[in-house]
């Protein structure tokens, strides 16, 4: 007898929904651009902060008093405010791969041209330059998440790609204090062969820009097509009506963005003040050699960036925004404040420090959201620009002001103080006004 045959069906897969498409879209878009755009800002913060670890030698081999160090170190964000927003603009018009690679190729043959310099006047001139050339390049990429990730994503993105300022620490700190045991290698000064060592992955990333970072969705060869049009969708809601634009001397004349942009300056005036003097202050607190001082850097920001990614991740799960700004700028004045009143006790110095590099840090991602939900995306460019030009001139003044008080006072503490008045201030008058332009229902109109 003939056993029967077996029975083929055809079976049709079924279509996978949008909201799948959409997710997995969102996950390729993860895996494929955060490491990479982390990657470049590690690269471009290191290249930014290590004259701190080399100002350890160049005050002993170059003479570099602390106000030299202190103007030569913040004259950067002179060039970086000055070239921002026209950076900023000509990356939405020749698109972001091409212009970041620009940036990163400039930034990075100008940072190890850095071990050339021998006077005040080229160590000046230097800083400016590379200010000039990283000008666009952080507000241009959180400007490029916001055309891969929708806002409710958008804490924990950015707030993973900032964890690079805290990273850029973590490795540079240990980084620079090899590099600066490297004195009389082959004839050059360890601080020269720091900044000649960390320019050039600068340089060579600039070139895999072009080949790993496309311009949007739509050029991801990785993204299906079922991919990129939901994506778009998925951007296509957050997106604000088309009368909320404004022009940018309009813009820049809003309540709402100066508020951002005040609010930004006291956030920076002590993030970048304790970015380029760290060194100095754990140097001045604990009494170690240079190589010792630029391992133990790396602590603070260690748990700057734990404190970064919960933040930004409970700010995503929470959907507050606000509260996740203000509590750790609160946080990160109170370290300031009890790094002065713990003066002579080095365990409790470096506890304040590292608390205050906590709270300092852990407001960035979330700060970046809320320009997001009040500037519609063709204003965006002029908008993110400017608020980190605001920033960029506290990262001129704190520095300065704590060579100032060095020089003059012979004690950081009393510009650790100032710092923190400034940051607990532009918290409180933020909050209040935030608050009150959301009741007035007033953000959309910017």
């Amino acid at each position: 007898m003939r056993a029967p045959e077996p029975e083929f069906t055809s079976r049709i897969s079924e279509p996978e929904s949008p909201e799948r498409v959409g997710s997995l879209a969102l996950l390729k878009a993860t895996r494929r651009l955060l490491p990479f755009l982390f990657f470049l800002y590690v690269l471009a913060y290191l290249d930014r902060i290590n004259v701190s670890f080399a100002q350890l030698q160049m005050e002993e081999e170059l003479g570099f008093s602390d106000a030299v160090y202190g103007f030569g170190a913040s004259v950067f964000f002179i060039g970086f405010t000055l070239f921002e927003i026209p950076s900023n603009l000509m990356l939405r018009r020749v698109g972001a791969r091409g212009w970041i690679a620009r940036i990163m190729l400039s930034w990075g043959l100008i940072s190890s041209g850095m071990a050339l310099i021998e006077t005040p006047v080229q160590f000046y001139l230097m800083r400016f330059a590379l200010g000039a050339a990283e000008a666009g390049f952080f507000p241009g990429i959180i400007l490029y998440l916001g055309d891969w990730f929708p806002d409710q994503q958008r804490a924990r993105v950015i707030s993973a790609f900032m964890t690079a300022t805290a990273a850029a620490g973590v490795i540079g700190a240990p980084l620079s204090g090899y590099l600066l045991g490297l004195h009389g290698f082959h004839g050059l000064d360890g601080w020269q062969w720091l900044f000649l060592v960390e320019g050039i992955p600068s340089v060579l990333a600039g070139f895999a820009v072009f080949w790993l970072l496309p311009d949007s969705p739509n050029q991801a060869t990785w993204l299906s097509q079922a991919e990129k049009r939901e994506l778009s969708g998925l951007l296509a809601r957050d997106a604000l009506p088309s009368g909320g634009q404004r022009g940018a001397f309009d813009l820049m004349r809003s309540p709402q963005i100066l508020r951002l942009g005040f609010f930004y300056f006291t956030i920076i005036l002590s993030f970048n003040s304790l970015s380029l003097w760290m060194p100095q202050i754990i140097k001045g607190s604990l009494m170690l050699d240079n190589a010792s001082v630029a391992y133990l850097t790396a602590l603070p920001f260690v748990l700057a960036a734990i404190a970064m990614v919960f933040n930004g991740l409970h700010s995503d799960r929470s959907a507050e925004r606000l509260w996740h700004v203000i509590l750790p700028a609160f946080l990160g004045a109170l370290g300031l404040v009890f790094t002065v009143f713990v003066q002579g006790r080095p365990l409790l110095e470096l506890m304040g420090i590292c608390l205050a590099t906590v709270g300092v840090w852990a407001t960035l991602g979330p700060f970046w959201t809320l320009p997001s939900s009040i500037l519609h995306r063709n204003a965006a460019a002029v908008g993110f620009a400017f608020i980190n030009s605001l920033g960029a001139v506290g990262g001129f003044i704190g520095p300065n002001l704590l060579a100032l008080s060095k020089t003059y006072l012979g004690s950081l503490n009393p510009a650790l103080l100032v710092l923190s008045v400034f940051l607990l201030a532009g918290t409180l008058s933020f909050r209040s006004r935030w608050q009150q332009d959301r009741s007035q229902g007033s953000l959309k109109d910017s």
